[in-house]
């Protein structure tokens, strides 16, 4: 049953920022964890490897509302090297859709409805803001301090595409979002490479070149901590492997998918969403692409044992409960991460706890 989403998509980015959590995260409840945590995480011992993604949680405030709600790995939304807009409202739509959206269904408009109900499918579109890095710092220091006994905050960054931009310029900026990232004492990082590429041609995970190049010099500038890739689907197994092999030089871990990209449209066949018409193709994510995040998992998984490799996997998509998270771990993942499912039920980690952790 769908509960109170502690992201209003009916407010917009700033309202949310402002005024947010909403529902459960507010409550004033907080799951209480015994025992030992049990399970290891880059060196934290954390109770469940379970949590939220880069997206939903805001700030500091959603990220308290996570951590005692029961998620154990939070990751603070992506941030970057200096001040980027959101979108125009709304940036979140319900969408009509049952069934897988494969790739090729996702070359068709899928057309907005009216409510949010199961199966639950949503289309986001935030542009990815980020408020000057004196404000995230400092907020993200805070979020630091809600981590219980096993648990742990991720912080995502990531480089900013501008005009006239040279790749070099592109992979500093990259380089310079995770040195402001590490200033914050946050102990594992996340490379958001699910986001346009120069000359918006992408995602930048899909240009290999740029992709090794940017790993290897943020793991220059970060040292030993842990660092997490977060990818798109790819459909070529070539690519995936080129990709798999500078993700094991360079990082701990690969988290995928994001989510699968189409064209979103009103009942009339219009853009949906306001603004630029590259805003008609916008990603999706919910219950329809839960078969791309278990098959990247198993892909990954192959890559791994046939090259030797150490990375750790997290799957992300379409985890809407307890059969969902043990789905992931059955094709092996080793951590799973829910952000529609979990938006919608803030007691999600919760139920998954009761269901493994006997």
């Amino acid at each position: 049953m769908l509960k109170t989403p502690f992201y209003d998509p009916t407010k917009s980015y700033e309202d949310n920022y402002k005024e947010g959590p909403f529902g459960a995260f507010i409550d004033g409840t907080v799951y209480q964890q015994s025992g030992e945590p049990p399970y290891d995480f880059f060196g934290h011992k954390v109770y469940l490897p379970f949590g939220i993604p880069a997206g939903p949680i805001l700030n500091s405030a959603y990220v308290k509302g996570a951590f005692e709600k029961g998620f154990d790995l939070v990751v603070y939304k992506t941030v970057r090297s200096g001040i980027f807009p959101c979108h125009p409202h709304p940036n979140v739509l319900p969408v009509e859709l049952e069934g897988d959206l494969t790739i090729e269904r996702a070359e068709k408009p899928l057309v907005v409805k009216e409510d949010y109900s199961e199966p639950l499918s949503i289309t986001n579109s935030f542009g990815v803001p980020s408020k000057d890095p004196s404000e995230w710092q400092d907020d993200v220091k805070k979020a630091l301090s809600y981590a219980g006994k096993g648990q742990v905050l991720i912080l995502s960054f990531m480089g900013t595409v501008r005009p006239n931009q040279t790749p070099q310029e592109f992979i500093d900026d990259f380089v310079l979002a995770a040195k402001l990232a590490t200033e914050t004492g946050a102990t594992v990082l996340e490379a958001n490479l699910s986001c346009p590429n120069i000359g918006n041609e992408g995602l930048v995970c899909y240009n290999l070149s740029a992709t090794d190049a940017i790993l290897k010099a943020v793991r220059k500038e970060i040292g030993d901590l842990p660092l997490i890739v977060k990818t798109g689907y790819f459909a070529d197994e070539g690519a995936l492997a080129q990709f798999a092999e500078s993700c094991a030089n360079y990082a701990h871990a690969i988290s995928a998918i994001n989510t699968i990209a189409a064209p979103i449209v009103d009942k009339n066949g219009n853009q949906a969403l306001p603004g630029s018409p590259m805003r008609l193709k916008s990603g999706v994510c919910g219950t329809s692409i839960k078969w791309a995040g278990i098959e990247m998992v198993k892909r990954l998984k192959k890559l791994k044992e046939e090259k030797g490799y150490s990375y750790k996997i997290e799957g992300v998509g379409g985890v809407m409960n307890a059969q969902d998270y043990q789905d992931f771990l059955d094709v092996g993942a080793d951590a799973v991460m829910s952000a529609t499912g979990a938006m919608w039920n803030p007691l999600l980690a919760q139920e998954i706890k009761q269901k493994v952790l006997k």
